[in-house]
């Protein structure tokens, strides 16, 4: 791109559990299409999207978003866990392909709640230095900006809090370790995000997913609820002694759970607290 990344004058902080991951090598796009659950080959050469890594069972490994950098390289945004394990894991399907795996040490990832300089949509802005990508939606502008060296931004908690109670409130689930592994596509609503194909063609738990999918067998996704501070992952969620479902993302006092679609119209609670379900906000599919 011709023109140059620039610093925007509205504050930005740093996002210090975002990881930058990368796969290289002529083959680096027919791997990542049989192993993620979005079609890559659908991305054409500076464009992402949302995608993820599946167990074999069709559970949520990791969700990333994946940017195709040239017909060469992909980047893949780590949102959280350990990326190097990530990395790990995935080299073991590497076999004869040529590509390869690597966590880029030294890269910083910045947000800041500004529409971005030159990014738009699901078309990332990249120079020599930099990668902007646009992570808001139309009502609430967001910029994550990517840079190989660190640019000095403030560790701003309250920032950081806002941030991902942005991505919960639109339905982008931040799992920690106990939730991985425990949530089809599906159950978190990932279609909402176009996080996952069931028409591309076979990737690990994929025959699970098209299944769900065409034999219409969802019964459960995410909701989001409000006021219950100090709520962990993994607590149920409860209308009077009935345990509905589970806590699956915290953000103070934005809750994501995942609950079945048809339930009672009755008051619910977590951890003995009331909470109140309010809707998903669009906007961050890409």
């Amino acid at each position: 791109m011709s023109d140059k990344l620039q610093s925007a004058p509205d504050p930005s902080f740093a996002l210090p559990e975002l990881a930058l991951l990368t796969l290289s090598g002529r083959d680096c796009i027919a791997f990542a299409q049989a192993q993620f659950m979005s079609d890559i080959a659908a991305l054409t050469d500076g464009q992402w999207q949302w995608s993820g890594w599946l167990t074999p069972k069709g559970r949520l490994v990791a969700l990333f978003a994946v940017l195709r950098r040239d017909s060469e390289r992909l980047d893949l945004i780590v949102l959280d866990g350990d990326a190097d394990a990530l990395a790990t894991a995935l080299k073991r399907y590497v076999f004869r392909s040529k590509v390869s795996v690597e966590v880029r040490s030294g890269v910083s990832a910045t947000g800041r709640f500004a529409s971005p300089s030159i990014a738009q949509g699901a078309t990332a802005a990249i120079d020599a230095s930099a990668i902007e990508l646009d992570f808001g939606s139309p009502t609430g502008p967001r910029t994550l900006v990517l840079r190989e060296t660190d640019p000095g931004s403030a560790y701003d908690p309250d920032a950081q809090l806002r941030w991902r109670a942005f991505d919960l409130a639109h339905g982008l689930p931040r799992l920690d370790a106990e939730q991985r592994e425990q949530w089809t596509p599906q159950q978190l609503s990932l279609e909402r995000l176009r996080a996952f194909s069931v028409a591309k063609g076979c990737y690990p738990g994929q025959e699970v997913v098209a299944r769900t999918h065409f034999l219409g067998q969802a019964k459960r996704g995410l909701v989001v609820l409000r006021g219950a501070t100090g709520a962990a992952p993994g607590e149920d969620v409860r209308t009077g002694e009935q345990a509905l479902g589970k806590v699956v993302s915290v953000a103070g006092e934005v809750l994501l759970a995942v609950l079945p679609l048809a339930r009672p119209d009755a008051p619910l609670q977590v951890a003995g607290i009331d909470v109140v379900d309010t809707p998903l906000q669009d906007g961050l599919a890409r």
